[in-house]
């Protein structure tokens, strides 16, 4: 049985601005609560025009005071931008507002280019090849029993549950190794998934937090009721990926008819790579594809992401994709 959470990258829509994707981000947390889905989490990204949630503890707080039983969380914050005692101070405050509810994944990428990862540094000294060790740090000021003197309050003794993110091994190794649930970023960056999968749980040694392997997978999902309409729901996404990569990021794009078949061939290969974990269509066509992709991963839970550019068009594609988890999964409803 696979669970099923969002992943909201607080989409800045052409036409819209940062305060309505905050309004259309919380619209979004409150229907995952009423479809049932495990947890909403945010991702840390800066530096990005179509991208709201730089300040993601700040914005979980607002998140968090609209909703009331669904976890939320980070996924995630970039540590290496941040000093471990100050996010343990944030997300001891998320937790000491909202105690059971909240997730702090970690990941070591910066979130942005590199101009605007020099701007993020606390130090001159700030190295993403600390993670590990930050990482222990960060884990160390939220514990019971702090080995080092310097106190986190709010923090201490809190045990947010912490974890893993990652697009390539070295995020499956360093979860497997400290015992923590691993999440993998297939929804952009799946080349490496299958072997990640494999050593987080061929290396995993048990832990406080977790006795047994976990692992979350990242999953682009565009339902809507038909092939057609969702494919072109899926065209801003496509054209927000393709212009990134690109070295042209901006505000996610409204839909454009047949966009896949106007590009040329390496914009189509780019897509390719990413639609391969990812389901695009009616009902139907996306229940087979999220089937056939946990059946092939035997994923403990799936992080859905769905860009699209119509609010409402994107409420429905979630609501969909949690009434095919009922079917899928109906011991769970």
């Amino acid at each position: 049985m696979a669970d099923f959470s969002i992943l909201d990258l607080s989409p800045i829509c052409e036409g819209g601005d940062a305060a309505q994707s905050f309004k259309n981000s919380l619209s979004l947390a409150q229907h995952a609560e009423a479809q049932g889905y495990r947890r909403y989490w945010l991702a840390e990204h800066h530096g990005m025009p179509g991208i709201a949630s730089a300040a993601t503890a700040v914005l979980l707080a607002y998140i968090g005071a609209g909703t009331s039983t669904i976890r939320i969380g980070a996924g995630g914050v970039m540590l290496p931008n941040h000093s471990p005692l100050v996010i343990a101070e944030q997300f001891g405050t998320l937790e000491s507002l909202y105690p059971g509810r909240i997730d702090l994944g970690l990941g070591r990428a910066p979130g942005s280019d590199q101009r605007t990862a020099r701007a993020l540094r606390r130090n001159l000294e700030s190295d993403s090849d600390q993670f590990p060790q930050d990482v222990i740090e960060l884990m160390d000021f939220m514990s019971k029993e702090p080995r080092q003197p310097v106190m986190a309050v709010p923090g201490r003794g809190l045990e947010v549950p912490v974890w893993i993110l990652g697009s390539s091994t070295f995020g499956a190794q360093l979860a497997a190794h400290l015992g923590l649930p691993y999440a993998f970023a297939s929804h952009f960056a799946p080349q490496q998934m299958m072997a990640a999968i494999r050593i987080y749980r061929e290396s995993f040694k048990p832990s406080a937090q977790l006795a047994k392997p976990y692992v979350m997978l990242g999953f682009n999902a565009f339902a809507a009721e038909t092939d057609e309409e969702a494919t072109f729901r899926a065209s801003s996404w496509q054209q927000a990926f393709v212009n990134l990569r690109s070295g042209r990021p901006g505000r996610l794009p409204p839909p454009v008819k047949d966009y896949y078949a106007s590009v040329g061939p390496a914009e189509r290969a780019l897509l390719d790579s990413v639609l391969s974990c990812s389901a695009v269509g009616s009902r139907e066509t996306v229940r087979a594809g999220l089937a056939a992709f946990i059946e092939s991963t035997g994923a403990d839970e799936l992080m859905i992401t769905s860009q699209v550019h119509d609010h409402a068009a994107r409420l429905r594609s979630y609501e969909i994709v949690a009434g095919l988890h009922k079917e899928l999964f109906p011991a769970r409803a």
